[in-house]
């Protein structure tokens, strides 16, 4: 296309400034293994992780611009890409690995290595970008025009608007520290309870919030419309559903609650979260399994078309340009690097990936990969199917390899390796192209971003197998702290394709209320995890939305003022999210080394304490947003 050719970048493609340097690379690894780390525990707590794009940016920015003194955007640039790539490694690990734990912990396996999980994140992860890099120039350039990448487009607008990266960037910082103080208070000494709880013991329902600074910016950021999906479908688990099974069970058991167990005593052991525990997070799984499946059928002729169309794009699209703007790594190098990771997986012992295995990750991984690069250049990294593409890859999987003969923990350790790959290849694939969209609009080296992605997922590769071997060694995964609800999702489905030992009538229930929802118009996604989630964690995800839902509509104020103030909220948010994360980690380390600051023995602030503590938060929210002094 002649508008394609005729595009110029920022920083001309004759001019040579500072991208991959010492500065960029160490801040990039950093941030790579924060962000990562940070959003390895939002997703196991809450089941979704959040961009770390933007943050790294601006945090970037604040730190070459301001305390350097430097003026180099390619190298403000270099080190989102890098430090991007953290968070999406993180995002596929999560969903997935913890599975592997949970089997050790019921006594089928032994604890994965420290080495397999380690493997396995980093061979998805080089695999991810590797996939992409041939489809650069077919997606990224000569469909420049068609192709926006909302999240690269808008990384590129933040980098491009500098001036006031320290501002903006201290916005972030503010954001870290006062979540990490927020957090010590409640999980740390603990003077305040976590969960601000209201029962109904006659009704046997449950209404509660949970204490925590992430929460509230995870629903700031997704905005009212999702947080609101989420909450009504934990209102169902838990106003609707649970007094149900109470009136109508209180005499009776079903399973999975043990034998002699009634329904009534249940409750009465454990008030509404046992109930919760014992059918309606079953319930849920099903409605999600469901959602994701949905979410793949309805793209399905959306992923045919982008498949076909990146195929025929790839044909005679290399670039001939010798311009530094169209330099990628060379094919040969890409091609020893994609045999290598499958000669890997295939042969390390470490690996629980036979041959047939390796080859459903090329193939699968291969076009998945493709799916994913176009789709968010098309729809979002957001709304990208890749928890269905995760689904529907381990359904596949452990069809074939059941059908093999291998119907027992080994194979099931061999879905889930793959189902962590596949899953890792979709999220790094579309992390890469918004990048590379970010870089072809400033200017950047394609190469260098390239072998910048490569090197943040190394970093974060290298750093997911302590973070997720600390969290199940402090906290236990499928435990209220940490939850693991995707990976306990992709565990129920292999268990139940190899085994058949899941309470199917009560998922069956999930799958028809998700085709319900499906056919009254209400995605199902956010509603499903609402469902499979504990009310008090998107009650406080739906405060957060609320806050959003009141800043942007108010009237009689600047359209552009109140944009304003929405990202900055979103920046200090990403900043509550991260520093959130961040003391998790720290507790965790502290608990497994037996150190306690608990002082809930001798002071306790109860209920009210939460409440105006859940005040505080929102009022710092406010002030770094809605009362933040703008400068002219």
């Amino acid at each position: 296309m002649n508008e394609n050719n005729e595009f110029k970048p920022y920083v001309p493609a004759e001019k040579v400034t500072a991208e991959f340097t010492a500065t960029s690379i160490i801040m990039g690894i950093i941030l790579a293994i924060i962000f990562g780390a940070a959003n390895a525990y939002l997703g196991l707590r809450v089941g979704m992780t959040v961009s770390a794009s933007i943050p790294a940016a601006v945090i970037s920015m604040g730190v070459i611009r301001v305390i350097m003194k430097k003026n180099s955007i390619l190298e403000s640039n270099m080190v989102q890409t890098t430090g991007s790539a953290g968070e999406s490694l993180a995002a596929g690990a999560i969903f997935t690995m913890p599975a592997l734990f949970l089997w050790a912990e019921e006594g089928l396996c032994d604890m994965p290595s420290l080495v397999e999980i380690t493997l396995i994140a980093l061979c998805g992860g080089i695999l991810g970008v590797l996939f992409m890099i041939p489809l650069r120039n077919a997606l990224i350039v000569k469909e420049h025009a068609t192709l926006l990448y909302p999240e690269g487009t808008a990384c590129a607008e933040v980098l491009l608007a500098g001036e006031e990266g320290g501002a903006n960037a201290s916005t972030v910082f503010s954001g870290m520290g006062l979540a990490a103080i927020f957090k010590l208070v409640v999980d740390g000494i603990k003077v305040i309870p976590a969960d601000v709880a209201a029962e109904f013991k006659a009704f046997k329902g449950e209404l509660g919030m949970e204490v925590y600074p992430a929460l509230l910016g995870v629903g700031y950021i997704v905005g009212p419309r999702i947080a609101s999906y989420m909450f009504v479908g934990s209102l169902v688990g838990w106003m609707v559903l649970i007094p149900l099974i109470c009136l109508f069970g209180a005499d009776i058991w079903m399973y999975p609650a043990d034998v002699g167990v009634t329904i009534g005593q249940l409750y009465a052991e454990g008030g509404a979260s046992g109930i919760w525990d014992s059918y309606v997070r079953y319930i849920g799984a099903g409605a999600i399994a469901t959602g994701g499946i949905i979410s793949l059928v309805k793209s399905l002729p959306l992923i045919i078309t982008t498949f076909r169309d990146s195929m025929k794009s790839m044909k005679g699209s290399r670039s001939t340009s010798n311009a530094r703007t169209a330099q990628d790594l060379p094919m040969n190098l890409v091609l020893i690097g994609i045999v290598a990771m499958i000669l890997v997986i295939w042969l390390v012992p470490a690996i629980p990936v036979n041959f047939l295995g390796a080859v459903i990750i090329v193939i699968f991984g291969f076009f998945f990969a493709t799916v994913s690069s176009r789709m968010v250049g098309l729809i979002g990294s957001s709304n990208n199917p890749v928890s269905g593409m995760a689904i529907a890859t381990l359904l596949i999987a452990t069809i074939v390899i059941k059908t093999s003969g291998d119907s027992g923990i080994t194979g099931m350790t061999g879905s889930i390796a793959i189902g962590s790959v596949i899953c890792i290849v979709a999220a790094i694939a579309g992390d890469t192209s918004q990048d590379l969209k970010t870089g072809f609009l400033l200017g950047a080296t394609p190469k260098k971003q390239q072998i910048g992605e490569l090197i943040g997922v190394v970093a974060s590769g290298l750093a997911i197998g302590g973070v997720l071997y600390l969290l199940n060694t402090a906290y236990g995964y499928g435990g209220t702290e940490v939850p693991a609800p995707q990976a306990t999702l992709m565990k129920m489905i292999v268990e139940g394709i190899m085994g058949g030992n899941l309470p199917w009538n009560l998922i069956f229930i999930g799958v028809f209320l998700a085709i319900g929802l499906e056919i009254l118009r209400v995605p199902v996604m956010p509603f499903a995890i609402g469902l499979y989630l504990p009310i008090y964690l998107n009650a406080t995800i739906m405060i957060g939305g609320v806050v959003r839902l009141l800043m942007d509509s108010r009237k009689n104020v600047d359209e552009k003022m109140k944009e304003r103030q929405a990202t900055d909220g979103t920046l200090y948010c990403a900043g509550m999210i991260a520093g959130e994360g961040l003391v998790g980690i720290i507790l965790a380390i502290l608990t497994v080394f037996g150190f306690s600051m608990d002082l809930s023995g001798k002071i306790s602030l109860g209920n009210i304490g939460g409440v105006v503590l859940m005040v505080l938060m929102i009022l710092s929210l406010l002030k770094f947003s809605l009362w933040r002094k703008q400068k002219n």
